[in-house]
């Protein structure tokens, strides 16, 4: 399976800030399938720090469109967080992507949108991959 360009990063940034990288990738089994919340070239680990369990999916956000990386990061997002709320209930699901899809994109009022509709304002959070820094939505 091949990983997003950033995965490492972010995978090392979290490290650096004490968390522990439990799964990379994390599986979850459903009925009789594998999900590997890994769909392409994008990877999901497991972390955690402090008795709190989290799973980041890294997006690079690569595409000409922007706005088709969002179609794939959000139908990726709404599988794995639900998949989690049954396996694993009390693991957050994050996004990792880079500072300037931060600012640059999901500034925007399209994104916006997206994340407020579909609630992700409330405790979902996007990692900054270039440091081990939470960025809320």
């Amino acid at each position: 399976m091949a990983k997003d360009i950033y995965h490492e990063t972010v995978k090392t940034a979290l490290i650096k800030d004490g968390w522990m990288i439990t799964d990379d990738p994390l599986r979850l089994k459903v009925g009789g399938r594998m999900a590997y919340v890994d769909l392409g070239a994008q990877k999901l680990f497991a972390a955690e720090k402090e008795g709190r369990k989290i799973a980041v999916e890294v997006k690079s956000f690569l595409n000409p469109s922007p706005v088709q990386d969002l179609e794939q990061a959000l139908g990726q997002y709404i599988m794995y967080s639900q998949v989690l709320s049954k396996l694993e209930p009390k693991r957050l699901l994050y996004l990792g992507i880079s500072q300037s899809v931060f600012f640059d994109f999901f500034s925007e009022e399209l994104p916006q949108l997206i994340i407020e509709l579909n609630h992700l304002v409330q405790g979902n959070c996007i990692i900054n991959s270039w440091q081990p820094i939470f960025k809320e939505w």
